[in-house]
């Protein structure tokens, strides 16, 4: 009699009734905590998404001397054309297959190769960006774009295996599509102008000269300073209390705070996403390597492990910042270049504990490459706890970039959560600069770390 094939953990599942990744996402939609903290992480992706359409002084439409034109679609950037396509592909993925893992995987692909445009739009910004450009930034840039284009490919690769083996070449098709209109969307050639003035459009309803305009809910940019109004009206727009037209008043530089509000959702989300995942990328190899292989390698990344825990993030990112000034790129960067030790930490258990089972020894008595083994037999089976840990750390890399522009060390023209809480210490009278501000931080990061506490529950056999 022969003996009984040993299987991995996921083909278990299946054969129990139903995939790995749709029971766990059924018992994680089962969760409380995941339900309240998905509705709030849902808003905020929906307003990070929809900013420019909510918060905007330029009319989405208007009939300017007898011309009809759209001032907003003349100024928006790569960024709002990568979140709204994104969104509309995002809801294509949703239906491309039928079952949860499907939607699951279709969300994972077009998050991945949202994210992937972002990143990439910002590696070549942080050299065109500089008509001189350093050897160290150009250098930076081009391993960066590299090891992004890795990826990418990477990504393709496992799409178009997936998609074959399932039988929807036309979907496997139009994904691959999608994810390539990411890419140029990040690189097109949109021009909005360099110099924006926002008080055109009142200035010229002012003269007559509008005969109709559609404006968003919110007519005010999150940098829109309304310094017209001192001329226009007799008022000083800076420090306003809350009113009909500013529901949470103005900052101290006489900008819309619930227009920054909206607006600044995008950059809690971006440094979130991006620096996580790129800690959750380095933390994966290095703990996939240390585990499967033990010994000496093992030895030398604990060294590095050690080294790299022993790094004070915040005295770092403050360092970076005095040294390279005040970038979100590099902010990201460096979170994620020194966030990645807790995900090593947990692969190289799980791969310690997986390089022993019965299915991974058959897979190497049957001779199959290492890269096989790696890819597609162990790392499916030991990465879910790093999928608990990434919520954990999006939460952390929000609150990192909070504190640095509390402090006054963020972003200057971005609107930042952190930023609207440092302008209320000199501001004690305006409760919208302290409340709302700090509300949006701590549901944040309480919503992530509710999710993390469901995700944890649920990938426990036990519970």
């Amino acid at each position: 009699m022969t003996a009984p094939i040993p299987v991995s953990d996921r083909a278990l599942a299946r054969a129990a009734g139903g995939g790995f990744v749709s029971r766990t996402l059924h018992r994680l939609a089962g969760k409380r905590g995941a339900q309240l903290g998905g509705v709030w992480i849902a808003i905020m992706l929906l307003t990070a998404v929809f900013a420019p359409l909510l918060a905007s002084s330029h009319p989405l439409l208007w009939k300017h001397e007898g011309a009809v034109s759209s001032p907003w679609l003349r100024h928006l950037t790569r960024t709002d054309v990568i979140l709204l396509g994104s969104l509309l592909a995002a809801a294509a993925a949703g239906l491309w297959r039928g079952g949860a893992a499907g939607r699951f995987a279709g969300w994972v692909l077009v998050v991945s190769a949202a994210v992937a445009a972002a990143a990439g739009r910002s590696f070549v910004d942080l050299v065109s960006d500089n008509p001189q450009p350093s050897a160290g930034r150009v250098a930076f840039a081009a391993v960066g774009l590299a090891a992004l284009a890795a990826g990418l490919l990477a990504l393709a690769a496992a799409a178009w295996g997936a998609f074959r083996r399932s039988g929807h070449r036309w979907r496997c098709f139009a994904a691959l599509l999608g994810l390539a209109l990411a890419a140029v969307l990040a690189l097109a050639p949109l021009q909005p102008p360099a110099t924006v003035v926002h008080s055109v459009y009142r200035e010229a309803e002012a003269r007559g000269e509008v005969n109709w305009a559609v404006r968003a809910p919110l007519p005010f940019s999150p940098n829109d300073a309304q310094r017209d109004a001192m001329s226009a009206e007799g008022r000083d727009a800076r420090l306003e209390r809350p009113s009909l037209a500013h529901p949470l008043g103005t900052d101290r530089g006489g900008a819309d705070v619930l227009s920054r509000m909206i607006h600044a959702t995008r950059i809690a989300l971006a440094i979130g996403l991006i620096a996580t995942g790129i800690a959750a990328a380095i933390g994966i190899v290095v703990g996939g390597l240390m585990g499967y292989f033990a010994g000496l390698t093992d030895l030398l990344g604990m060294r590095l492990v050690e080294i790299f825990s022993a790094i004070p993030v915040l005295f770092l990112l403050i360092m970076i910042v005095a040294f390279y000034g005040r970038s979100l790129t590099l902010m990201m960067v460096v979170i994620g270049l020194t966030g990645w030790v807790g995900y090593a930490l947990f692969v190289r258990a799980e791969f310690l504990k997986l390089r022993s089972l019965d299915y991974v020894m058959a897979a190497r008595a049957l001779g199959l490459p290492l890269r096989s083994i790696l890819l597609r037999h162990m790392l499916p089976n030991g990465v879910t706890p790093v999928l608990v840990l990434a919520s954990f750390g999006i939460a952390s890399a929000i609150l990192a970039e909070s504190t640095l522009s509390f402090l006054g060390l963020g972003l200057v023209e971005e609107p930042s959560w952190g930023q609207l809480l440092n302008q209320s210490r000199s501001a004690p009278g305006q409760w919208g600069l302290l409340i709302f501000p700090g509300l949006a931080i701590f549901l944040t990061v309480f919503a992530y770390n509710l999710v993390g506490e469901a995700m944890r529950d649920a990938l426990d056999v036990r519970t």
